[in-house]
C-alpha cells in the first residue's frame, strides 16, 4: 500500500522528495511563501499545493478535502528557535507553529507523523505542552537528534525529528546510511565553470575580515589546497573549513566561497546554487530555479535533507521496497507502476 502524504510548511519540498524516496505519494502541501509553492508544484505536479499561513484554526480548511491520509509532514518555522536568529528579536507567534500542526492531527488521525525543526525546538516553553497533545490524540512518539552527514549528504546537519505513530512504537534511532562521508570537494562543479575573482589587487578591496579568514585557510593548508572559507561565523573554526569534510551548515544566507591558488595568485568565488542544492542531498533533476539567487539560496537553507527524511520515513513506516522500485525513484523521482 502506497502512503498519501501532506506536506505542511513545505517549503521547496525537500522533505517530500524525502518521503517519495521513501515510498510515500504526495497529495498535497501547503506554506506561505508564494515562491516556495511555485516550486514543490513544480516538482510535485500532482500535489495539490496551496499558498497560505497557517495558524491553530484555518489549517484543516484552507487545504480542505484532501482524501484520507496516512502520513503527515511538517517542518514549522524554525527561525525564532535558531541560533542562526543572531539578535533578532523573538517571534512569540512564529513560535507557536509548532501547534498549527495540532488541527491536522485531530482532524485526519493520519497513521505516521514526522515533525521536523532544529535542536533548540525543545526548549520552546509550549514543547512540553505539545507533546502532552500529542499523545493524548493518540500516538506514541520518539525525538531524534540526526546529522545529515551519517546519510550520504555532504554537509554536516544536526537536525530534530519527532517521530510519531498511532498503531506501533515509534524506532527510538535511525541508523545512518553510510559510513563514508561525502565532503565538501564531490559538490563542486568542474573547474573553470564559474568566474573566481582574484582576492588581492581588486579594484574593490575584500574586508580585512575576509582576509584574514582566506590567510588563516591558507595557512593551515600550507600544500596549497583549495578550501571554503566560510562567511558569518563566529565558531572556533578559523572562518573556513578544509574540503575533505562535509559543508558546514548551510544557511539562508551565501556564507560559502571556494578559494583556490597561492600568493598573488589565489582567487575567491562563492558557491552556486547548484552546489548547494547538492550540499543538501537533493536527488538529481530536482527543479529549484525561481526567483534571484539570493531567494533560491534562502529557499535551500530551509530544506530539509531528502535522504535523512527518506532514511527517516522508512523506519518509522516500515515500508520496504523492492531494489528495482528504489532504482527507478532515485532515477525518475516518480513510483513504479
Amino acid at each position: 500500500m502506497v502512503l498519501r502524504a501532506v506536506d505542511l510548511f513545505c517549503g521547496a519540498g525537500g522533505s517530500s522528495a524525502g518521503a517519495r524516496l521513501a515510498g510515500a505519494r504526495i497529495v498535497a502541501a501547503i506554506d506561505a511563501d508564494p515562491l516556495a509553492t511555485a516550486t514543490f508544484k513544480d516538482n510535485f505536479p500532482k500535489a495539490k499545493v496551496v499558498t497560505g499561513r497557517l495558524d491553530e484554526t484555518n489549517g484543516v480548511t484552507l487545504l480542505g478535502d484532501v482524501g484520507k491520509i496516512d502520513l503527515l509532514l511538517a517542518s514549522p518555522e524554525c527561525t525564532n528557535h535558531s541560533v542562526a536568529r543572531g539578535s533578532k528579536a523573538i517571534d512569540t507567534e512564529s513560535l507557536r507553529s509548532g501547534r498549527y500542526v495540532l488541527p491536522f492531527i485531530k482532524a485526519w488521525r493520519p497513521r505516521f507523523i514526522v515533525l521536523e525543526n532544529v535542536a533548540r525546538m525543545r526548549r520552546w516553553e509550549g514543547w512540553s505542552a505539545f507533546l502532552d497533545e500529542v499523545k493524548l490524540a493518540g500516538y506514541c512518539y520518539s525525538i531524534l537528534i540526526l546529522d545529515a552527514q551519517h546519510f550520504g549528504v555532504p554537509q554536516a546537519r544536526r537536525r530534530m525529528f519527532l517521530l510519531a505513530s498511532r498503531t506501533s512504537e515509534p524506532p527510538s534511532t535511525v541508523a545512518g546510511t553510510t559510513r563514508r562521508k561525502r565532503t565538501a570537494a564531490g559538490i563542486l562543479d568542474r573547474p573553470g565553470k564559474h568566474l573566481a575573482k582574484r582576492v588581492y589587487r581588486r579594484a574593490k578591496p575584500l574586508a580585512d575580515a575576509t582576509i584574514e579568514r582566506i590567510k588563516r585557510g591558507r595557512k593551515a593548508s600550507c600544500d596549497g589546497k583549495d578550501f571554503i572559507i566560510v562567511y558569518y561565523g563566529t565558531d572556533g573554526a578559523g572562518g573556513w573549513q578544509p574540503m575533505d569534510r562535509p559543508l558546514r551548515t548551510l544557511t539562508t544566507l551565501d556564507r560559502f566561497g571556494l578559494v583556490s591558488g597561492v600568493g598573488q595568485q589565489t582567487t575567491l568565488r562563492m558557491l552556486q546554487v547548484p552546489e548547494l542544492i547538492r550540499a543538501m542531498g537533493f536527488p538529481p533533476g530536482y527543479k529549484l530555479d525561481r526567483g534571484s539567487r539570493r531567494d533560491r539560496i534562502r529557499l535551500v537553507g530551509n530544506a530539509v535533507c531528502p535522504p535523512v527524511m527518506e532514511a527517516v520515513i522508512k523506519a518509522l513506516t516500515g515500508v520496504r521496497q523492492s531494489a528495482r522500485s528504489s532504482r527507478h525513484i532515485r532515477k525518475t523521482g516518480r513510483l513504479a507502476a
